[in-house]
């Protein structure tokens, strides 16, 4: 039987496919005709179009803050995927486990369950986040050894401290890398008066973006200019950025320091030793690591792939029936 595991994501969506590994991995958006709802582009050729387009095309997010929120153009997207995969026949026999966000409501899990059924699938299972994020960073997790975990993706972020024997304290929280982004468009039109997009916003966080003391790397970025209307280039540095992604990482330890207070003594002792382990996007950001294990006076580790972690552990889960045993929801 062929099985797959799905990270469906905010900003982008990964799939994990058994004797293959991780053979997808889209941005979550859909490009459609505005009047006749006609599908133009899906994934990465869509995620193109975002800003550039006219009044007559409109840029779907089928899926904002870890939840599906536009049905029909979710089961679009999915399609094409899976077709991209090579699974166009045969989904009734395919086992499919789906990442959701720690504590997932009743009404999420049911727009996955209808999502499924129109694209055929049958055999569904769901784990939670922080889990497939510790099993995608080969983190030592059993009923004795508790795991501190942060994803941090670009529409939720999932903190939770968890063992095999399940999350002794954990939450979702929808503040994501998304909300960097926008804070960055913001700033930089205050600081240089000039007007830039989601994309450039993204590729000047990741280009430049630092929590790393000091830091002064820089580069060029393209905008409209706020007075004139005309089109400019300015040159930005890390430290011209280093607030709105220190206040976005700020907020996040605020909800760390809530979730940690509601640990035993025993768990507490073991995670100070052990640390914490970070993955999502947002740990392309320098110094991340550093910033946070200061923060919260314990080391903290990023994994190799951070971004790859959950589409990792679902490979692991869904291909080791006694942990998924374990560590799905049961409803």
């Amino acid at each position: 039987m062929l099985k797959i595991a799905i990270d469906l994501g905010t900003s982008a969506t990964k799939i994990y496919k058994t004797g293959s590994g991780v053979v997808l991995a889209e941005p979550s958006c859909v490009a459609v005709n505005a009047d006749t709802q006609q599908v133009k582009a899906i994934g990465s050729d869509a995620k193109l179009l975002v800003g550039k387009t006219a009044e007559f095309t409109s840029i779907v997010f089928p899926v904002y803050e870890g939840e599906i929120v536009n049905h029909k153009m979710a089961v679009v997207m999915l399609d094409e995927f899976l077709n991209k995969i090579g699974l166009r026949a045969g989904r009734r026999r395919t086992e499919v486990l789906f990442s959701v966000p720690c504590g997932v409501s009743e009404k999420a899990r049911s727009a996955i369950y209808g999502v499924c059924d129109e694209l055929g699938i049958s055999r569904i299972d769901f784990v939670e986040t922080p889990y497939l994020s510790a099993l995608g960073q080969d983190l030592p997790v059993s009923d004795s050894n508790p795991a501190f975990v942060i994803d941090m993706g670009a529409g939720t972020t999932n903190i939770a401290v968890l063992s095999l024997d399940g999350i002794i304290a954990g939450v979702s929280v929808n503040i994501g890398g998304n909300n960097m982004d926008v804070h960055i468009i913001d700033h930089v039109a205050d600081r240089f008066g000039l007007k830039i997009g989601s994309l450039t916003s993204e590729r000047l966080k990741n280009a430049v973006g630092s929590l790393t003391p000091g830091d002064n790397q820089g580069t060029v970025v393209n905008g409209r200019d706020i007075r004139t209307g005309r089109p400019r280039s300015v040159a930005v540095t890390s430290a011209d950025i280093v607030y709105p992604i220190r206040v976005y990482i700020d907020k996040l330890m605020e909800y760390t320091g809530m979730v940690l207070k509601k640990l035993p003594a025993e768990v507490s002792a073991a995670i100070c030793r052990s640390g914490v382990h970070l993955s999502g996007g947002v740990c392309k950001i320098s110094g991340l690591a550093e910033y946070v294990g200061e923060k919260l006076s314990m080391e903290a580790h990023v994994g190799e792939e951070p971004q790859m972690s959950v589409a990792l552990g679902g490979g692991r889960a869904i291909g080791n029936a006694s942990v998924l045993k374990k560590i799905k929801l049961d409803f």
